[in-house]
């Protein structure tokens, strides 16, 4: 495996995803240069970087990790030349996809790893087109990404073994949490597990056994707060008492399996889709979504630091 450490960031895209990432990037003390040709880019690239620096002063910064270490060119060239690692977050479109990593490919240096936060096309479709699609593969945040830290990685039938492990130490490296995914299927596997949920919570509104507001409440006063500590396999090991996974394999998962028979398919009509929107702004109440987010955006922050302190 290559050792080439990285050091310079490209940011190809800089939304949401794409500032997000700036934003952590730099927190970690890494060179950033970012590139959009969209109007006022820059300018809103600068703003979200500024609004989330407080949140990671909080957190923790690294020595030498600063601000001042963001650049910004509209000329993708420019800022592919001398970059380690590429994060793509260009529109979600495959056509799209598939001629800018053709580009990308072109631009950068043959051992920089292009990653993509696609978070539904497949790395087969996003390195056809490049000359060498060894070094392609999905490199898929939860958002955001400088608060949360799963990344997904993947690659596809032409990305190299190398490339993979080389962008797993790397965003371990820099205190992401990298899962590899050995298949490529759509919507990746955290926001399919988030889907299979989510079916169940539409189904049981639709079904009047609750509402939005208390199926909201179901999950983040339940089984939720279990979540953000240690995950659902680990979590029945803790369930199976002394005895621990083996006495829950044996003595519950048959029931939890004929609970899993039970479960719904809703039917996702226009009145489900108004019920839920009712029922989501009634929750919210006067605070706006930005309001929310900063919220919930602190208090991830401050599980995390709980978690650390106790070894989780």
């Amino acid at each position: 495996m290559s050792t080439k450490p990285v050091r310079h960031v490209a940011i190809v895209g800089t939304g949401v995803i794409g500032a997000s990432w700036a934003a952590y990037y730099l927190a970690r003390g890494l060179d950033v240069i970012a590139t959009d040709p969209a109007p006022n880019a820059e300018a809103n690239l600068r703003k979200y970087v500024d609004e989330a620096w407080d949140l990671l002063t909080k957190v923790g910064l690294v020595p030498g990790a600063s601000r001042e270490r963001l650049s910004f060119t509209p000329q993708m060239a420019r800022a592919l030349g001398d970059a380690d690692l590429v994060q793509e977050n260009g529109p979600e479109r495959p056509d799209v996809k598939i001629k800018l990593f053709a580009q990308i490919d072109e631009m950068t240096p043959p051992d920089a790893i292009l990653a993509s936060s696609s978070s539904g096309i497949t790395p087969d479709v996003i390195q056809s087109a490049c000359r060498r699609p060894e070094r392609v593969l999905i490199g898929h945040p939860f958002n955001p990404p400088h608060v949360i830290p799963l990344v997904e990685v993947v690659g596809g039938a032409k990305t190299s073994e190398d490339s993979i492990a080389r962008a797993i130490a790397f965003y371990a490296d820099i205190g992401k949490k990298p899962i590899r995914l050995h298949k490529a299927v759509p919507g990746h596997a955290a926001n399919r597990i988030q889907a299979a949920l989510y079916k169940e919570v539409l189904y049981l509104i639709q079904q009047g056994v609750l509402s939005v507001t208390d199926a909201d409440k179901a999950v983040s006063y339940g089984p939720g707060p279990r979540w953000g500590v240690m995950g659902q396999s680990l979590q029945w090991h803790l369930g199976g008492g002394a005895g621990g996974i083996a006495h829950f394999m044996e003595h519950l998962m048959d029931g939890l399996a004929g609970l899993m028979k039970s479960l719904g398919t809703p039917e996702v009509t226009p009145a489900l889709k108004q019920t839920i929107v009712k029922g989501v702004l009634e929750e919210a109440g006067k605070r706006t979504v930005e309001e929310w987010a900063r919220s919930e955006n602190e208090v991830i922050a401050g599980l995390f630091a709980l978690r650390a302190k106790n070894g989780l």
